[in-house]
């Protein structure tokens, strides 16, 4: 893992060259405050000594991407990302800072809190849908990377994390089994498909309720924007965003092992129909939604086999003490739960036979 000290980051943020970059006078003395910790990134919140704005600080530890330049990429991202109005606007991005691990960049703090999926559906699917209506051009589209095969680039990743569990001396031979043949249902599946040759948007893949921002001080009246939401909902974490088509998106936002992560709610059959009918009224024939509920469907059950997948690769990584990764009590939890065979059956009863 690269280098990472608070006392590079204090230095740096009192160098000239950030001072600069965001206009801040040399006689204030900034002082960041950690504002979340995660497996890959480590985020901080100063406050503009000029405008009084509050500002974030992100840095990044890990690229869960394999790219030499993952806080740029973020940092392209959002900048393209910018003109929907429903993600933070970024400010500054220096991929070499000094004793930063791989890079800082900062952008806008944006208030609310996480999604609550008993009552903000219908706002998720009107920020979904202006986020995926969003028509970049080609100079910003060619800076993501878009797998010709969506539903086959989350397969071979999928196998990937599978063999970092397969291979480890902690697997336990019965959860082993189990995954790889979920991992054979969702590959047949994936198999009876047609090609996808559809629409495509910048998407953001990584759909949990704590990287939405509900506002609810914002504008309810229904007059907000496009997609008649909230204008003050936002998507944030922008870490793994891909040119590719906006059923993966809504896939994982509705899979079980999405919405499990972070609370304790899975969504019905009817909850799932309702929320795919709620966006494609919200995406209002700004682009083309044909199609867009089967494959829905079929991303739920293979973004499940990438959430379970994951899970067995980081279960193992979590008893690593020799990583040096940050390590979360909650995520534990949940990961014990996920390679529980109670949880494993049913991912495997209700979404893959």
């Amino acid at each position: 893992m690269p280098l990472f000290t608070e006392d590079a980051l204090k230095t740096y943020l009192n160098s000239s060259t950030f001072r600069r970059a965001l206009a801040l006078p040399e006689e204030v003395k900034l002082v960041p405050r950690l504002l979340a910790q995660g497996e890959c990134n480590r985020n901080y919140l100063i406050t503009h000594p000029v405008t009084g704005k509050k500002l974030v600080l992100r840095v990044n530890l890990v690229s869960q991407m394999h790219l030499p330049d993952q806080i740029g990429y973020e940092y392209r991202a959002l900048k393209a990302l910018a003109p929907s109005g429903r993600t933070p606007v970024p400010l500054y991005a220096d991929p070499a800072a000094p004793g930063l691990g791989n890079g800082l960049m900062v952008y806008e703090y944006l208030p609310g809190r996480p999604l609550c999926y008993e009552r903000d559906l219908p706002r998720a699917a009107a920020l979904l849908a202006d986020i995926h209506s969003l028509r970049p051009g080609q100079e910003a589209i060619d800076q993501f990377l878009s797998p010709e095969d969506p539903i086959g680039a989350v397969l071979s990743e999928c196998r990937e994390m599978l063999g970092h569990y397969l291979d480890s001396p902690l697997a336990d031979p019965k959860i082993s089994r189990s995954l790889q043949e979920m991992l054979l249902l969702g590959q047949q599946m994936a198999e009876e498909a047609p090609a996808f040759s559809g629409y495509r948007c910048i998407i953001n893949t990584e759909l949990n309720s704590g990287n939405f921002l509900m506002n609810d001080a914002g504008d309810l009246s229904g007059k907000a924007g496009p997609g008649k939401g909230n204008s003050g909902d936002h998507l944030i974490d922008w870490e793994k965003p891909l040119y590719g088509e906006p059923a993966q998106d809504l896939g994982h936002f509705l899979a079980p092992t999405t919405t499990f992560w972070k609370t304790d709610s899975i969504l019905s059959r009817r909850e799932t129909e309702d929320f795919i009918s709620e966006y494609e009224r919200a995406a209002g024939g700004r682009f083309d939604t044909g199609g867009i509920r089967r494959r829905t469907l079929l991303f739920i059950p293979i973004t499940c086999l990438r959430g379970l997948t994951w899970s067995a690769m980081a279960w193992v990584q979590y008893q690593d003490e020799s990583s040096g990764a940050p390590k979360n009590p909650d995520t534990w939890k949940k990961l014990c739960i996920y390679l529980s065979p109670e949880f494993l059956g049913r991912i495997r009863e209700e979404y893959l036979t």
